[in-house]
């Protein structure tokens, strides 16, 4: 009997999709596009253009999936394919904010349960925005996403140790302007608990 495609590896179902069963893909789709679409709004300003890179990266990896090789994960090429693809709507449409109405901060590693007040969110959100493409996009693949450095530098094109420098400079950079925030002082608490062990993470990843 045939192995259900709920059943199947990323790898598998690209083999299938190669091998002609287009339903293969339709997975691959429903696998990735929340995770596609979510990184896509950090980037981008407003969700139809998110879903409209989501649309076209899904379609520039059907079309080249005959070059994946393989040397990466399927996750890392498609996400490399949809930041790519997002870079490219920024450059064109001169969109330099994410619109946090349409994002839910998730901070993972960093002290999510201690970021109680949407406004100090809010706050870390406009902050994150205001960093350099590459620093910013190494910090979203790792702590929004959760990749490894391995898949942000297969995403990225760059060296390992490239993929991690570009995350903790922007880990420094976000802790610098957060502490330089008047307006954060009413937060005292809740940024006080953020600040402090961004500091332990920034010194752990170092």
């Amino acid at each position: 009997m045939e192995r259900d495609l709920t059943m199947s590896t990323d790898l598998e179902l690209v083999e299938k999709v190669k091998g002609g069963e287009r339903k293969a893909f339709s997975e691959l789709v429903k696998r990735h596009q929340k995770g596609l679409l979510r990184m896509s709004l950090r980037f981008l300003k407003n969700i139809n253009t998110a879903e409209d890179v989501v649309q076209e990266s899904f379609i520039k990896a059907y079309e080249k999936l005959n070059s994946f090789e393989g040397r990466s994960s399927f996750k890392s090429w498609l996400y490399q394919i949809t930041v790519n693809t997002a870079r490219n709507k920024l450059r064109e449409a001169r969109l330099e904010t994410t619109d946090i109405e349409f994002v839910q901060i998730s901070v993972g590693a960093i002290a999510e349960t201690s970021l109680v007040q949407t406004a100090v969110k809010d706050m870390i959100q406009l902050e994150v925005d205001k960093l350099p493409l590459k620093q910013k996009t190494a910090l979203i693949l790792r702590v929004y996403e959760d990749l490894s450095f391995k898949e942000i530098a297969d995403i990225m094109e760059c060296p390992y140790d490239t993929a991690k420098a570009n995350y903790r400079h922007a880990l420094i950079k976000l802790k610098q302007s957060l502490e330089q925030r008047k307006d954060l002082k009413s937060w005292t608490e809740q940024v006080g608990g953020f600040m402090t062990e961004m500091t332990q993470y920034v010194e752990a990843e170092g």
